[in-house]
Formats: structure tokens, sequence, C-alpha cells
């Protein structure tokens, strides 16, 4: 049986630090602690490359674009006034600053041909399937705009609410639904066959 509306998305909280852990963190960064920044770098520079190489679409500019973010977090940690999640600040900076940087450089870079080569080793068949879908969903992100990349991205892969995900985006929440509307149904259709069933 299938169920429309939101979205269930699990939460991959384990490991990470908690709200609080995070507010403690930017007071200590806002008061220039260095091992509290190294700390904060820590827990943000995977979650933000991970959101930063979907948006960008520049393996290039991720490093650049994150270390600019948090240049801007050691630099303006003293200003959050905790109105949000630390992740929701943190997140909105670096969508901000990746923004930026595709205004810069508009074009993503096409891989190159040795990059996607398959290999000619024998895969099980779920990891042939896995890796089916995860070039198949790459490709239809791909022709995504960035702002339909972001929600989907901050959505499934960071398991962020559409408010988060407004504040971040410096958009209304309805914005974010609509946005989140046409990018699965664009997903769908640029998925083949099967394929889209999980969307």
């Amino acid at each position: 049986m299938k169920v429309y509306g939101t979205a269930s998305r699990p939460r991959t909280d384990t490991g990470r630090a908690s709200r609080l852990e995070e507010r403690h963190l930017l007071d200590r960064v806002s008061a220039k602690d260095m091992h509290a920044f190294e700390d904060l770098y820590r827990i943000y520079q995977p979650r933000l490359a991970r959101f930063l190489i979907n948006l960008v679409q520049r393996p290039q500019l991720v490093e650049e674009v994150l270390n600019d973010t948090m240049m801007a977090v050691w630099q303006t940690a003293g200003t959050f006034r905790g109105a949000s999640k630390p992740s929701t600040w943190i997140f909105a900076i670096a969508y901000r600053k990746a923004l930026r940087a595709r205004a810069r450089w508009p074009d993503p870079l096409e891989d190159p041909p040795s990059d996607t080569r398959v290999s000619d080793d024998p895969q099980p068949d779920e990891e042939l399937h896995h890796s089916r879908l995860h070039d198949a969903l790459q490709a239809a992100m791909n022709q995504l705009s960035p702002d339909h990349r972001a929600v989907v991205d901050l959505t499934y892969f960071h398991g962020l609410g559409y408010r988060e995900i407004a504040e971040i985006m410096a958009c209304p929440v309805d914005t974010v639904k609509t946005r989140m509307f046409h990018a699965r149904r664009r997903l769908k259709d640029a998925m083949a066959g099967g394929l889209a069933d999980w969307l």
C-alpha cells in the first residue's frame, strides 16, 4: 500500500552532536576557541561536503565553499542567537556561499570518461541494483535546478524538515513544499522504469 503526503525519512542522528552541544560549541567559537572550532568542523565537514557536492556540482569547488562557510561560522558565531538550530544556521550559510560559487562558475564539469567506466568484476545482484539506483538517481538529480536539488538533498540526505529548509533557503515553507513537489515529479520522470517506484 502506498501512502502519499509527507515523506517518511529516517533520522540519522547517531554520532552527531546534540543541538545543545552544538550551541555550546558555537558559544566557544564566538570566544575564538580554536579547539571548539575544530570540533565543530569535524561535525559539519562530512555533512556540508555531501550537501555542497549536490548543489555546486563541481568537486573542486566543494572544499572552497565548505572552507568559506566554516570561515564565516568562525567570524560570525557571535551573531547566532538560537532562533533556529545551529545546523539550520550553518546550512543556510553554506547554501548562500554555494549559490555565490555557482554564479561565478555556472556550468558543471562533465565527469571524465575514465571515471564512468563500469568495473569488469562480477558483483552480487543487490550491489548491482544499488549501483544502478544510485547512478539513475544521481543522473536525475543533476537535471534538477539548484533549488530543487537543495530541497531534495536537505530532506532525504540530511533529514531536515520543511521549516528548517525554508530558513536555510530564506523562502516560505510553501515554496519549499512546491519545490519538493516539482523535484519529485521531475525525478520520477527522469528515472527509468521501475527505478521511479521508490519515489
